[in-house]
């Protein structure tokens, strides 16, 4: 999930219940994109609060670990309330947990894999150890973290060192990723669909990627929260030949397959 801009104050709670406000000022804040409503935002900035029963965050520097068992490995996760793009979401764990139980369907041995909006880097972190090659991309400021679990995790684990670079949505992609010494088997996306702002910019983006006759597959998966996801996934579709893969209701997470009209 890429991070997001600046929003005004924000308060942090402890598993203690004391609340610590920051200032939004400081760096290390959580942060909307421009266009996010403020009921939007309550239901972002709460979500990732609820991650205080799991571990408690710092005023300035907020840090805590999470575990997962996928792949056959224990992945240690370094999360950050500092941004969006710094917490698991629910669309990386279940489609992670996908990739594992759907192997035969979906074999990364030896393909080369981009994510978009890697976040923390526990999918991209997945697909490494199912034998795939893997880029890991995000904006500049969330580099340094998804840099720190991807090495933590796939250090002599595996078959390729995964790569990390940054990318904007929607900016300079015939530059930096130009089609076809860029091509990629699959492009993975787990909760990038939210408010923040820059939903054309993500779809041009995964055009880029997934185009006419590059026979890359799209894997999305997303929490369904907001209306503008239901209208997002309506142009998806529209621009992709489309498969729903997996619906978890009680997670309210939908996962898709797609690949470019020809």
């Amino acid at each position: 999930m890429e991070s997001s801009s600046t929003a005004s104050q924000h308060v942090l709670q402890n598993r203690h219940g004391e609340k610590k406000e920051v200032n939004d000022k400081q760096e290390g804040e959580l942060r909307l994109e421009q266009g996010t409503t403020d009921g939007d935002q309550k239901v972002m900035a709460g979500e990732a609060l609820d991650r205080r029963n799991i571990w408690e965050p710092s005023v300035y520097y907020a840090l805590g670990n999470e575990t997962f068992y996928i792949a056959g490995h224990d992945i240690s996760i370094r999360e950050s309330m500092d941004t969006f793009g710094a917490l698991i979401w629910p669309g990386a764990i279940a489609l992670s947990q996908f990739l594992e139980n759907n192997q035969t369907q979906m074999n990364l041995m030896d393909k080369a894999v981009l994510e978009i909006g890697a976040g923390t880097g526990l999918l991209s972190i997945v697909a490494s150890l199912l034998g795939a090659w893997v880029t890991a991309t995000d904006l500049p400021d969330i580099l340094s973290n998804l840099t720190f679990n991807l090495l933590r995790n796939t250090k002599g684990r595996s078959r390729y060192t995964p790569q990390v670079a940054a990318l904007t949505w929607g900016q300079d992609m015939g530059r930096d990723f130009p089609y076809p010494s860029f091509h990629y088997d699959y492009v993975l996306a787990a909760d990038v669909v939210y408010p923040h702002g820059c939903l054309e910019e993500l779809l041009e983006t995964m055009r880029h990627f997934c185009r006419p006759g590059s026979q890359t597959t799209l894997l999305w998966a997303n929490k369904i929260r907001f209306q503008s996801d239901l209208g997002f996934t309506e142009c998806f579709k529209s621009s992709f030949n489309t498969t729903l893969v997996l619906e978890l209701p009680e997670q309210e997470v939908r996962i898709y397959k797609a690949t470019a009209k020809e």
